[in-house]
């Protein structure tokens, strides 16, 4: 098994949570729920069984698998005898042919007066249109499980289904908290692989923070050295991870697979992706944006201004997959035939455009989680603004909504290039970009991976500066 890394935070709060159902033993509803929600990949599973071996509490965990009711009830029966549960053997014993009967007997197999863990893992699974298992689970929930020391933890993938398990339309309403899993950051990986931050953000940009890649890269080692190895690797994790994640997410849906290509390849607006994606049609294509972004795969924005404007992009919304899609996908046939040299150069080659577009939506969310500053105040959103012909085009606008704003904040350039400075000629073009958004003298910041060599600046931030953003990732609503 891969070395378990990082999560220091979110097994604190793990252990916070099991800690409350400790604390009160004398409650008449002991029981927590854990709503954990994450995109595939980014180490849920991993993280909740480290966390349930550590805690040392009686536990039982069982991944749905989306096959008929009967079968998944024959799962969790079989998990429940391979569990720690002291009464273990009920759920057999009882053969429940329901989910009411199941999660009777479940609750009836818990601990009266310690403290134990219950894992749904891959809950979308279970899950129907017509909300029956929610409703179930919330009937489970009140009348028996809630009532013992139990930390229910429900894990999901599925980012919109389970959000929508908490919507005060449904059944399952308040009954839990939310906790979000998200990849390694870039902080992380500072740390874990002994990174400077310039150097971190680049790892951040070719493994998303996707746990299992990440452990594949020895620590101390550059990303050329990473790259190569991995594409001398048919089998690694950074070759095979987006297949296999893409094949859970979009099984059936080819075309879904054909618009993120085109996406991952460059594309930016609706026209173009239609073009890439060989002459797609208006409705077809509008529905595949809907279906990615409501999975959060893809994000569709607008320019970020006092003014309205129908001009959105789209972009692949996890760096890892923005990047296999790009280098990796096209080039799957020759790595495997040997020549990941290929690749890698073809990488050297266009890297430095490449990575000068993608590092900007991880900017922006540094950004976001860092203000307020001493230099500039908290800004509710930020974004980007650009015009049809590009001829004017801000990388980061602040403002105090979106898409339209009432008031502009900053706006601010990224230079994301080695040994080559935020200078008086980028300020110049800054500047005049700004005039051509607003005649308010809106503060003008700099991102720049090199530093600034110029004066006029309101404030700059450099890599080590965004690394602070992510002091404290983890969080529970």
């Amino acid at each position: 098994m891969a070395r378990f890394v990082g999560r220091t935070r979110e097994l604190r709060i793990l252990d916070e949570e099991l800690a409350r159902v400790s604390r009160t033993p004398d409650d008449d509803r002991p029981g927590r729920c854990l709503l954990v929600r994450g995109r595939r990949r980014v180490g849920k599973s991993r993280l909740i069984e480290t966390f349930v071996d550590r805690s040392g509490a009686a536990a039982l965990y069982f991944t749905a698998s989306g096959v008929p009711t009967e079968a998944e009830l024959a799962g969790l029966r079989r998990d429940a005898q391979e569990s720690s549960l002291p009464a273990r053997d009920l759920l057999g014993a009882g053969q429940p042919s329901n989910w009411d009967d199941a999660l009777r007997l479940l609750a009836a197999s818990l601990p009266e007066d310690t403290p134990s863990v219950v894992v749904i893992d891959e809950l979308p699974y279970l899950m129907d249109d017509d909300h029956a298992f929610e409703g179930t689970l919330q009937r489970a929930w009140d009348r028996h499980l809630s009532r013992k020391p139990v930390l229910l933890i429900l894990v999901g993938s599925d980012l919109s289904m389970m959000e929508a398990l908490d919507d005060y339309r449904r059944p399952f309403h308040q009954r839990g908290r939310e906790m979000v899993i998200g990849p390694l950051t870039p902080l992380d990986l500072a740390s874990m692989l002994d990174l400077e931050a310039a150097d971190a953000f680049d790892a951040y940009l070719v493994t998303g923070g996707l746990p299992l890649i990440c452990t594949d890269w020895e620590a101390g080692q550059d990303l050329w050295g990473f790259l190569e190895r991995s594409l001398a690797n048919p089998t690694s994790p950074l070759l095979v991870s987006a297949e296999r994640s893409l094949a859970a997410e979009f099984p059936e849906h080819v075309q879904a697979r054909t618009v993120l290509s085109a996406i991952g390849s460059g594309e930016r607006t609706f026209t173009n992706i239609a073009k890439a994606a060989g002459g797609i049609a208006s409705a077809p294509l509008q529905r595949s944006l809907t279906s990615l972004t409501r999975k959060r795969v893809v994000a569709g924005e607008l320019p970020l201004s006092t003014r309205p404007s129908k001009e959105r992009r789209y972009h692949i919304t996890d760096p890892y997959l923005r990047f296999w899609l790009r280098f990796l996908a096209p080039s799957m046939a020759e790595i495997e035939r040997g020549r990941g040299d290929l690749t890698l150069e073809r990488i050297r080659r266009d890297w430095t455009t490449w990575r000068g577009r993608a590092v900007e939506p991880v900017i922006k969310e540094a950004l976001a989680r860092k203000l307020p500053d001493e230099h500039l105040p908290a800004a509710p959103a930020i974004g980007g603004y650009w015009t049809r012909t590009n001829d004017v085009e801000l990388d980061i606008v602040g403002a105090d909504r979106s898409p339209v704003a009432g008031r502009l904040l900053f706006v601010g350039s990224v230079k994301w290039l080695e040994r080559c400075p935020f200078d008086e000629h980028d300020l110049v073009e800054l500047q005049r970009h700004r005039a051509a958004l607003t005649s308010e003298p809106v503060p003008t910041i700099a991102v720049s991976r090199s530093g600034v060599s110029c004066r006029g600046l309101h404030t700059s931030y450099e890599p080590h500066d965004l690394l602070e953003a992510w002091a404290d990732s983890a969080r529970v609503p």
